[in-house]
């Protein structure tokens, strides 16, 4: 790959993620890289010069880049595109001709007068014959309608690609021909076989691109779900985190209690009652500490439909409504789900109060681990001096 081919890249990359319309659900980056792909391949059997190949190359990543700034011109729009951008980086007039040349040539009502004009025409028509023909079809019925271009019936698109398969289109080359044109004619079978499965399939995908399209907070809803889920993964790890630490040290005072107390009866064994004192008291404020951690806090206020109405409680709460009625909380929760914002404001709400619990466990957590850490050194260290100085 050339530096101008990888600099192309990188460009075409970026304008059509940022700046072409989301109504554009076919001719988008998606498609602009099958394109390439398949400009590679052809390129890659036919084994064309670096000068050829090269512009075939840009060419096939700059025609769709018109469609940022017009659907009906978007061959000139892309050749204006293609020709300031290959002007900064010093490429020949020539070699610009040529690359706008062949986005030209990627009109439908154009015939192909070269060789590379053949390459680039098949390139972009590789999806008559690929396995997802089916909702590569759907995805332009459904752009042709988002942008006001056209309107389609199933019944008025299937005829459409029916006459597109049978006299519209036609592969040039011989390894498209070879390669690719089965697979078209047995979409095309497919596509007579199954008439009514057909227009009954893009009729569904198109009600489910209409309703992504009417239904753009989708990716609200997935960022509160995944901000939910790793908040009480986080509460989960708190909590095991606070038990391990409540198990080892019941196990260290249980231990204590067995083995050591009763040897503290014997005068001889005096200088043991500091040192387990000190390890003991470090281990019941971990346990007391473990004990804050985990030990759940319920709201006591109760909430009325009033309340509710002027949005000052958060009904998704089991806190906040666990003292309503039910005949209130089944109108509350009527409310909610009529006002979108109302939603959207109580599941803000959900995600900071948890937060602030996350913060309270994982601070009184922090401080557990501190506590008994520094208690299992000092206890060490204060038996070691028992033994050392005070022992018998």
């Amino acid at each position: 790959m050339t530096d101008i081919i990888r600099l192309t890249e990188k460009f075409v990359v970026s304008l059509l993620s940022n700046e072409l319309d989301e109504k554009f659900v076919f001719h988008n980056l998606r498609y602009t890289q099958q394109i390439v792909k398949r400009t590679n391949e052809l390129l890659d059997f036919y084994r064309f010069g670096a000068p050829d190949d090269e512009a075939i190359l840009l060419a096939a990543w700059f025609l769709n880049t018109g469609y940022t700034q017009s659907y009906i011109k978007h061959e000139e729009a892309s050749c204006n595109i293609a020709t300031t951008f290959l002007n900064n980086l010093n490429c020949s007039i020539e070699n610009i001709n040529k690359v706008c040349s062949l986005i030209r040539a990627t009109n439908p009502h154009h015939m192909p007068v070269n060789f590379s004009e053949e390459i680039i025409r098949d390139a972009v028509s590789f999806y008559l014959a690929a396995k997802s023909f089916l909702a590569d079809i759907v995805l332009l019925r459904e752009e042709q309608s988002l942008l006001g271009i056209a309107s389609y019936s199933p019944e008025e698109w299937y005829n459409k690609n029916i006459k597109m398969f049978g006299k519209g289109h036609r592969f040039h080359t011989a390894y498209a021909l070879e390669h690719w044109q089965e697979g078209k004619i047995d979409n095309l079978r497919k596509w007579v076989k199954n008439k009514d499965k057909n227009r009954e399939f893009v009729e569904k995908e198109h009600l489910k691109a209409r309703f992504k399209e009417e239904n753009p907070e989708r990716g609200v809803q997935t960022m509160f779900r995944v901000t939910m889920n790793n908040h009480l993964k986080l509460s989960d790890i708190a909590d095991t985190k606070a038990n391990i630490l409540l198990s080892v040290n019941a196990i260290i005072i249980s231990m204590v209690l067995s083995n050591l107390i009763p040897k503290l009866d014997n005068p001889s064994n005096s200088y043991l009652i500091y040192p387990t004192a000190v390890f003991i008291i470090f281990s019941v404020v971990s346990m007391v500490l473990s004990i804050m951690a985990t030990r759940p806090k319920v709201t006591s206020n109760k909430f009325t439909i009033k309340d509710v109405e002027n949005k000052k409680v958060n009904i998704l709460f089991f806190g906040n409504f666990h003292k309503m009625k039910i005949e209130d909380y089944e109108l509350a929760f009527q409310s909610l789900i009529r006002d979108k914002e109302y939603v959207y404001s109580s599941m803000a709400r959900d995600l900071y109060f948890l937060g602030k619990v996350l913060n309270m466990k994982y601070r009184i957590l922090r401080l557990t681990y501190g506590v008994f850490m520094i208690g299992m050194i000092l206890s060490v260290i204060a038996f070691s001096i028992a033994f050392k100085y005070l022992g018998p």
